[in-house]
């Protein structure tokens, strides 16, 4: 199994770069002080977001140095409009123009009326006084040339005033003209913290979820870049964070439902037959977990090879007329019982795609496909069977159902596989396997009732015990887990599966040592399993012992290169590596590992989750960052659970507001190094 770290599932906004981890983690173990904002806006609703509790913060402890965001402010929300002595004046105060001073003396006045309407609650009154003051700007800069200081001083009045009268508007109930006036603000100074804030604050009372996701990143983007040196030290940053990781959070989740559809829907216009398969390390693992394992291998390598199923396809007659029912289905029944042994040698020989193209094949014919419009149709389907025999039939139905699981059709999975267990009502692998079905469409009182119903045909079917005990986890029922584990090990004590899922338990339940103990047994069974190597390296990396962990995981890769668990496990093992201070991880090491882990199973959707943050933390520019996108993109492609959906949408998700983010600032790159 891959690491089941905090990173797999906390969505930190530059991803895994390690001031990031840093800022959550100063905080996270700080102690809590408690103040009042004195320029918080009364009466809003919101609260500081300094103290990690709060829903939206009015306004953020960094301060934006050079901006308007750092004007003193009021109680009342409302900034100080600056005048020219505020400003480094473009020349010496004797040759100040007469109109100028004149101009300062009436934005003073009227800003000084402005905050008196304000204190009365007479908001929309304030907001007219300024944008009286604004207008006289306005008038100001059209009637003749300013210079350059006079200019920056005149900008960040207006940048003041739109802000204050933003402010004016939110509080009179008037959402969208104070967006309006937080882009003016914005467009003038991107960094302005409280415009921002605001224009957080009204998207999400507006329900645009999206549009105040990219709000809140800009906001966390800015404090990361304002304390990139600091955290790059180990040392605290200026402020907490502007926004608490919970809102982060709470966005991503009203989002998820449309990104999560939209995948749905570019999933479903794909035919079952052109889904791709996953790795055949995947698929043996998942076979080598049913009884009937041996079974079929031992049958499949005694019943010829490919090249004699082959032949005696070439053989068969062809053009059997429809008419002559009798022989008609007897040549289809036995091309499909044809190619059904091929299929298994196929399988047999890990040839997986060509054994799923026979199956698909025979189980066409004796479902009589071209024939499904003609009148004799289920006639000739009954007759195809009965020629084909309960055996070859059953056998048909339970690979087609394992080759419409594997390409996540439930459905079509189900039917195969209910089918089988009508003919077979005693069968208890079937009703494993239809309980796996069941448990990957999140139907769990269905699966636990087919694992008793399995038992209680057979009490030491060790499939029904394996795999009921992966349900329990899911349900974190870990004390039953453990109990069917121990059961089916104390019943087969070299199931190597079983005594790696309890290893996985122990280690859930914090007990590393009894994980040690069920790993060395389970080595002694099989010294040269990549799957215990990797077992060994997780419990390693539970310990902190990173480069013991690597070692484990190197001899995983080196035992099975087609493994792709070791290639994760060991990227994350990489990056965990404690450096020199101020050094970053090998990023460039673990990009490589989690490449090699899509490449040998593009359907491992753990790589691609870690794979997308660690290089949108190293993208050096945003064309970059719009790669990590095009990578989630391929992700979902091959997602077959609704937790792996959920897991690359809410990825994809952060990373489309992350970038236009960082537009939004004027920002070039997401890499805080």
């Amino acid at each position: 199994m891959a690491i089941n770290s905090q990173q797999n599932t906390t969505y930190i906004v530059i991803g895994l770069a390690a001031i990031a981890t840093a800022a959550a983690l100063y905080f996270a173990f700080s102690p809590k002080k408690s103040s009042d904002d004195a320029s918080s806006s009364k009466g809003s609703g919101s609260k500081d977001g300094g103290g990690g509790s709060s829903i939206t913060p009015v306004k953020s402890n960094v301060q934006s140095s050079g901006s308007s965001t750092s004007t003193a402010t009021t109680a009342d929300n409302t900034s100080k409009a600056p005048t020219s002595s505020a400003a480094p004046p473009a020349t010496s105060s004797s040759t100040k123009d007469d109109d100028e001073k004149q101009l300062n003396r009436r934005i003073e006045e009227i800003d000084r009326a402005g905050k008196a309407l304000f204190k009365n609650k007479q908001y929309m009154e304030a907001a007219e006084t300024f944008t009286e003051a604004l207008d006289l700007i306005e008038s100001s800069k059209k009637s003749k040339d300013k210079k350059e200081g006079q200019k920056s001083s005149l900008t960040r009045q207006i940048i003041t005033l739109t802000n204050n009268r933003s402010a004016m508007y939110e509080k009179a109930s008037h959402p969208d003209l104070a967006l309006s006036d937080c882009d003016a603000v914005l467009d003038l100074d991107p960094a302005h913290i409280k415009a921002r804030t605001r224009r957080l604050r009204i998207l999400e009372s507006q329900k645009r979820h999206r549009e105040a996701l990219v709000e809140v990143c800009a906001l966390q983007l800015k404090y990361m870049n304002d304390n990139r040196d600091k955290l790059r030290l180990g040392l605290p940053p200026t402020g907490p964070p502007p926004v608490p990781q919970s809102k982060i959070e709470e966005l991503v989740t009203f989002i998820q439902p449309q990104e999560i559809a939209r995948a749905q829907e570019a999933m479903a216009s794909n035919a079952v037959e052109s889904r791709a398969l996953p790795s055949s390390y995947t698929i043996i693992q998942l076979l080598k977990s049913f009884s009937g394992y041996n079974k079929w291998m031992s049958d499949a390598a005694r019943g010829g090879t490919v090249a004699k199923f082959t032949s005696q396809l070439e053989d068969l007659l062809e053009g059997v007329p429809r008419k002559s029912m009798v022989a008609f289905s007897d040549n289809l029944a036995t091309k499909a019982s044809l190619l059904l042994n091929r299929g298994r040698r196929y399988a047999y020989e890990k040839d997986f795609v060509k054994a799923v193209k026979d199956f698909d094949e025979a189980y066409a014919l004796v479902e009589d496909k071209d024939g499904s419009d003609e009148s004799d149709h289920d006639e000739v389907k009954k007759a195809i069977v009965t020629a084909m025999g309960n055996v070859d039939y059953c056998r048909l139905l339970e690979w087609c159902g394992m080759c419409k699981h594997l390409r996540f059709d439930l459905k079509g999975a189900l039917e195969c596989y209910e089918r089988c267990s009508e003919l077979e009502p005693e069968n208890t692998e079937i009703l494993v396997k239809r309980a796996g079905v069941k448990m990957d469409g999140a139907n769990y009182s269905d699966a636990d009732a087919l694992f008793k119903e399995a038992l209680a045909l057979n009490p030491t079917a060790s499939d029904a015990l394996l795999h009921r005990a992966n349900l329990r986890m899911l349900q974190q029922r870990v004390p039953e887990s453990e109990t069917d584990l121990d059961t089916c090990i104390r019943l087969y004590p070299n199931n190597l599966l079983a005594r790696l899922r309890l290893a996985t338990v122990c280690m859930a339940k914090e007990d590393l040592d009894g994980a040690k103990k069920m790993l060395e047994k389970a080595e002694e069974y099989d010294p040269d399993s990549s799957e215990v190597h990797c077992y060994r390296g997780e419990l390693h990396f539970a310990r902190g012992d990173f480069n013991e962990a690597k070692s484990e995981f190197q001899k995983a890769m080196e035992c099975d290169t087609s493994n792709p668990t070791p290639y994760v496990n060991a990227a994350l093992a990489v990056v965990n590596t404690p450096s020199a201070m101020g050094a970053m991880p090998d990023f460039a090491e673990a990009i490589r590992l989690l490449e090699k882990a899509i490449e040998v199973d593009p359907m491992f959707h753990a790589a691609y989750v870690q794979l997308g943050q660690m290089k949108l933390s190293m993208a050096t520019d945003l064309s970059r960052a719009k790669e990590v996108v095009e990578l989630y993109d391929k992700g979902l492609e091959y997602c077959r659970t609704p937790e792996e959906l959920r897991d690359i949408c809410s990825m994809r998700i952060l990373t489309v507001a992350q970038i236009d983010a960082a537009h939004a600032l004027h920002m070039e790159t997401l890499n805080m190094q």
